[in-house]
C-alpha cells in the first residue's frame, strides 16, 4: 500500500473527503468534453452556454478545438464559478456570471445575449451548446407579462415549498424565452451541438438547466398543476396565457430536433462509479445506493441511517466494512421558525441531511459519513457538505449545541460551524448533484 494509501486509510474523514474528489474529477470538463466534440462546421461555430461548470466547459473547449476554426461566443456561470484559465490556452469565448439560485439583472442580460447570438446563422453554420446544472437561474429571460422581480420571487417560492427540480423546472420552461427548447428554435436552420453535464435525477436533458436547446415533453398544463399544488401565485395575465396554452414549448415531435444532437459528457452515476472504484482499491467494499435519490432531506437521511444501523448489525446485503455512496438532488421544505437571536437561518440540503443523518444515528460506533454538493456550494452557503462522525452528537452535547433544534430551523450550517465539521471546497467548476458518503467501519485497523 503507498503511503498515501495509508494516510486514506488512517482518516475516515480523509478517506470520505478523497472519495468526493475522485467522483469529483470524473465530472471535470477537461477530462470529458474533447471526446465529443463534433468536426468543424464549413461556416461560423457559435458557442452558447449556462451553468455552474460553463466557465470550464468553456476553456476545455478552447482547449480542444482546432486552432485554425473559428471559434466564438459567451456562456454565463455562478458569481465566482468561473476557473482561472489553463496556461497556454487563448481566450477566444467569453465568460460572464449571474446570480444563483435567484436569478438577476445580468442573468437577464446574458439570456438576451446568447438568444440574439444564435439568430441569422445558416445551415453551413454551428451552435455548440454547453449545459451544466445552475443554467435554470442563470438564463432568466421571462415571458412577456412577467417582470424580473416577479420572476425572482416565485424562483424564491419553488425553493421553499420543497418542489422536486423536475417540478421547478417545468415551470420555469413554460415562463421563459430561452428555456424549454427555444434557444435551439432560435439557431434555426444552423445544426446545435449540446454538450450536457448531468447534475439531475434520471439525467433527463429536458431538465439539466431547463432544456435549452433540447426538446419539452412537458406541458403548459403541467406547469400550473406545479404552481397549484404548491400554492404559488402568479400575475393573472402569466396565468391566463399558461392556462390557454400560450406559453407552450416545442414538443418532441417539432421537426427542428432533426438537426440537433445532445450528449450527456458527465453523469452523477458516473462519478459515484468512480468514487466506488477507487474505494474498492483501497480494499473499502462500496455499494452504491442509486444515482436519482429525491425526498426531504432530513427522511432521505433517516432511510440511510436506518441502511447503516441494519448492516452494524450484520443483517442485510452490506458487509462492513464498507461505503454506501449515493446521489441525487434532496429538497428542504423551509418554514418560518427564527433562530434565537433574529438571524436567518443557514444550510443548504446536503448539511441537512448531515445534520438529519446524526439525528438518526444517534451515536452509532463506527459509522462516518460526508453529505456533499459535487459544485462545491451547498445552497448559497461556502461549505460543500458536512461530516458526520460517530461522537458528533456528544460533541455538540458538550458544546451546548442542540441538533435537534438546528434541524428545526434549518440551520445545518451553524450546527456544523460550531463543531468544525463543515466540508469546505470552494467551487469545484463542475456540477453532477449530489454526493453521500456513509462509511461503515473499522477501517484501517480502527476499533
Amino acid at each position: 500500500m503507498h503511503p498515501t494509501d495509508a494516510s486514506l486509510m488512517a482518516s475516515p474523514r480523509a478517506l470520505l473527503a478523497h472519495l468526493y474528489r475522485t467522483a469529483v474529477e470524473r465530472a471535470m470538463p477537461q477530462r470529458q468534453l474533447a471526446a465529443h466534440l463534433p468536426a468543424p462546421p464549413r461556416g461560423r461555430t457559435v458557442v452558447v452556454g449556462a451553468g455552474k461548470a460553463a466557465g470550464a466547459m468553456a476553456h476545455a473547449l478552447e482547449a480542444a478545438w482546432p486552432a485554425d476554426a473559428p471559434l466564438s461566443g459567451c456562456v454565463v456561470t455562478r458569481y465566482g464559478h468561473t476557473p482561472p484559465r489553463p496556461p497556454g490556452v487563448p481566450a477566444r469565448l467569453q465568460i460572464v456570471e449571474a446570480a444563483h439560485p435567484v436569478p438577476d439583472e445580468a442573468g437577464l442580460q446574458a439570456a438576451q445575449r446568447l438568444l440574439a447570438s444564435v439568430q441569422g446563422l445558416g445551415p453551413d453554420d454551428l451552435v455548440i451548446a454547453l449545459i451544466s446544472g445552475g443554467g435554470s437561474a442563470l438564463l432568466a429571460l421571462p415571458v412577456e407579462g412577467l417582470a424580473l422581480t416577479a420572476l425572482q420571487a416565485l424562483t424564491r417560492a419553488l425553493l421553499a415549498s420543497g418542489a422536486s427540480i423536475g417540478e421547478m423546472n417545468t415551470v420555469r420552461k413554460h415562463l421563459s424565452r430561452i428555456q424549454g427548447g427555444r434557444l435551439a428554435l432560435a439557431a434555426a436552420p444552423a445544426p446545435v451541438w449540446t454538450l450536457a453535464i448531468s447534475d439531475v435525477p434520471g439525467d433527463d436533458p429536458a431538465v439539466i438547466a431547463s432544456g435549452p436547446t433540447v426538446p419539452d415533453a412537458s406541458t403548459a398544463a403541467d406547469a400550473l398543476a406545479v404552481l397549484d399544488r404548491y400554492g404559488i401565485a402568479l400575475p393573472d395575465a402569466v396565468r391566463a396565457d399558461l392556462a390557454a396554452g400560450r406559453c407552450e414549448t416545442p414538443k418532441p415531435d417539432h421537426p427542428r430536433w432533426a438537426a440537433c444532437t445532445t450528449r450527456l459528457i458527465a453523469t452523477p452515476h458516473d462519478a459515484l462509479q468512480a468514487a466506488a472504484r477507487e474505494a474498492e482499491r483501497l480494499g473499502v467494499r462500496a455499494y452504491v445506493l442509486g444515482d436519482a435519490i429525491e425526498g426531504e432531506s432530513r427522511e432521505v437521511a433517516r432511510v440511510h441511517a436506518g441502511l447503516a444501523r441494519y448492516a452494524r448489525q450484520g443483517r442485510g446485503p452490506f458487509q462492513a466494512p464498507c461505503v454506501l455512496l449515493s446521489g441525487g438532488e434532496t429538497t428542504v421544505t423551509v418554514g418560518t421558525p427564527p433562530q434565537a437571536d433574529g438571524a436567518p437561518a443557514r444550510g443548504g440540503r446536503a448539511a441537512e441531511f448531515a445534520l438529519g443523518l446524526a439525528l438518526a444515528l444517534d451515536g452509532l460506533a463506527d459509522v462516518w459519513a460526508l453529505a456533499a454538493d459535487t459544485d462545491g456550494i451547498d445552497g448559497t452557503e461556502d461549505n460543500a457538505g458536512a461530516f458526520v462522525t460517530p461522537d458528533t452528537l456528544a460533541r455538540a452535547r458538550a458544546l451546548g449545541v442542540s441538533a435537534r433544534a438546528h434541524l428545526d430551523r434549518h440551520d445545518s450550517y451553524g450546527f456544523f460551524a460550531a463543531l468544525g465539521d463543515l466540508f469546505v471546497t470552494g467551487p469545484t467548476h463542475t456540477n453532477v448533484n449530489d454526493f453521500r458518503a456513509v462509511l461503515l467501519g473499522p477501517v484501517g485497523g480502527r476499533p
